[in-house]
């Protein structure tokens, strides 16, 4: 029988508990708080993340009870705990951690594969169909009763890592997305046809970074200059 720790603890070992610390202390996450602190909770949560409901969590963390400590939770997961600790906590904590933990993993992988001499990035959402009678806010389709959010994704090209998310209702138009995203001087940004916004678009030129966008078939516009000829039909 194996004496090493466990495979999940491992993983966790990668990962900057000094930063974690860091931003619990700046959000006041573990104030008041005697046994289920903000880094049990992050354990527990990257554990079961591909459980389906709050109940289920609790079941699996506690199905491992007797080797909570040794898997890196601390204390295993308890309903009441779980629900006040995700209702009351600040996200913040977690979403800059998570921003920390990707931008450490993206050093790693960087190789500069396209000599182009700035981050190449590709820009989509994918919609999330959720349950229209539990979550009320998140009205779809309201004549066929379907509920959703839709997840925007900032995904490095190069690294092959998503670099920024930002979640909105369903309904909402693709194009409006575009005014969070972090644009970066020198880099490249590739967007579908539904994207195509011309007021938006500019402001990628204003602050000296680059777009690729598919045409649209009503498009009315000349080009100024070429500098490289694209196949015909390509709709670039």
């Amino acid at each position: 029988m194996g004496n090493g720790k466990y495979v999940f603890s491992q993983l966790l070992d990668f990962l900057d508990r000094n930063h974690f610390n860091y931003l619990v202390r700046k959000y006041g996450g573990d104030k008041y708080v005697k046994n289920f602190t903000c880094y049990n909770q992050l354990a527990v949560l990257m554990y079961v993340s591909n459980r389906e409901s709050l109940r289920d969590v609790v079941l699996a963390t506690q199905a491992h009870a007797s080797k909570a400590f040794h898997l890196g939770f601390g204390k295993y997961a308890t309903r009441s705990n779980l629900s006040k600790a995700n209702n009351n906590r600040d996200h913040h904590i977690f979403e800059e951690f998570a921003y920390h933990v990707i931008a450490e993993a993206r050093k790693c992988r960087a190789t500069d594969i396209f000599k182009l001499g700035g981050n190449v990035y590709a820009f989509d959402s994918t919609t999330i169909e959720l349950c229209l009678e539990t979550f009320k806010w998140a009205i779809f389709r309201k004549h066929q009763r379907k509920g959703g959010i839709k997840v925007h994704t900032l995904y490095d090209l190069e690294t092959s890592i998503p670099t920024f998310f930002h979640i909105t209702e369903a309904r909402v138009n693709d194009m409006n997305a575009m005014d969070v995203i972090p644009y970066e001087e020198d880099s490249f940004y590739i967007f579908d046809r539904g994207y195509n916004d011309f007021e938006r678009l500019f402001r990628i030129n204003v602050i000296g970074a680059y777009f690729i966008v598919r045409g649209k078939k009503n498009n009315d516009f000349k080009p100024m200059k070429w500098t490289r000829r694209f196949p015909s039909g390509s709709g670039i």
